[in-house]
């Protein structure tokens, strides 16, 4: 019995003669193209809004921004891969009209426009509420790690710093031992010679390196900064926990009703105590609402943060994180002791009284 065979590729085939009849009615791209032909990108602050009357002429923005968006919505992040999806891609086809950037003008656009994306998602979100997709009552809070390009050896803490610089100094006092016993039994010797060479050598390559890492700990002071990052000045390293070596603290505020994004901004703040009032009033302004409840977990406990959402006009509900190594041990945490201020005691969760030494 024959295998199931397909067409020969020298047929000649019967097909539609306009790309369009292969993008269907209901698909995506065809949302993403008209809602940036409707958005004011000379508003946004977009770089080359306005075509140049001299010289050759560029790519509109609005064609990368519909890349950039097509790739967002279907995880393609890297801007070569964005650059192949136009040549193979027919909804890429479609929507950018056979144009084909290369990966750098990706690259450059995304890097240039950052503050202007905002007005974007802004513009969007304000869309969603025109069409009643939020339901702006509840929404949650949560936070996600982002890794960045830099790596953890370019990574310097003060603490960093200085075990770095114990350790240059302890292998430099190690070779100019190692140097001076040299010297001392025959330096005359040509089986020395060579040792002498390439300890001379590692000691130069250490000097070196202890200069570079003044220089860092310099800067690092004079910055005011608790960390300093070489590749990604912004970047932060994360704790172990998150899988996340350097990176960002993204965090979103997400409405219950059809789990749409409201707000979204990026931290380089290691833990998430402190962003709950920032991240919802933002949340609530662009919802257009005066009250608002949120959750968030128990990361987020703090009662600064939390009274300033009171003020704001947010109901924050946030579980209270038990911390302690008593109640990590089995003991009782301190919130279940009940002081009983006319006998000036505390009485446990088993009713005995805790008096006073």
């Amino acid at each position: 019995m024959a295998h199931i065979s397909g067409t020969e590729r020298s047929q000649l085939l019967l097909l539609s003669e306009a790309v369009d009849d292969y993008v269907g009615l209901d698909n995506p791209v065809r949302f993403i193209d008209a809602f940036v032909d409707g958005l004011d990108l000379d508003e946004a602050d977009f770089r080359r809004a306005q075509a140049n009357t001299k010289g050759r002429p560029g790519y509109d923005p609005a064609d990368l921004l519909k890349l950039y968006i097509y790739g967002y919505l279907n995880r393609v992040r890297s801007s070569r891969r964005l650059e192949v999806e136009t040549r193979r891609n027919v909804e890429m086809i479609w929507l950018l009209r056979h144009l084909k950037p290369d990966f750098k003008t990706i690259a450059d656009f995304r890097r240039e426009n950052r503050s202007a994306f905002r007005q974007v998602f802004r513009v969007f979100v304000k869309l969603c509420r025109e069409l009643d997709l939020y339901g702006r009552e509840l929404m949650a809070v949560d936070g996600t790690r982002i890794k960045a390009v830099n790596s953890r050896d370019r990574n310097f803490t003060k603490a960093k710093l200085d075990k770095d610089m114990r350790d240059v100094d302890a292998r430099l006092e190690r070779y100019l031992q190692r140097l001076d016993e040299a010297d001392k039994n025959d330096s005359d010797q040509a089986p020395c010679e060579p040792s002498a060479s390439n300890l001379q050598e590692k000691i130069a390559s250490l000097r070196k390196r202890r200069a570079r890492l003044e220089g860092y700990r310099a800067e690092l002071e004079h910055s005011g900064d608790d960390q300093l990052s070489l590749t990604d000045p912004d970047s932060r390293a994360m704790h172990s926990s998150t899988r996340v070596g350097v990176g960002y603290n993204a965090q979103i505020a997400v409405d219950t009703k059809h789990k749409l994004i409201a707000e979204q901004q990026v931290h380089n703040k290691v833990s998430d105590l402190g962003l709950l009032a920032e991240t919802a009033e933002a949340a609530r302004h662009n919802l257009g609402v005066d009250q608002l409840e949120t959750v968030a977990d128990r990361g987020y406990f703090k009662i600064e943060d939390i009274e300033a959402c009171e003020k704001a006009g947010i109901a924050a509900y946030v579980s209270k994180p038990v911390r302690g190594s008593a109640a990590h041990e089995g003991f009782f945490s301190k919130d279940e002791f009940r002081y009983d201020p006319e006998k000036d005691v505390y009485i446990c969760p088993n009713g005995e009284v805790l008096r006073p030494r």
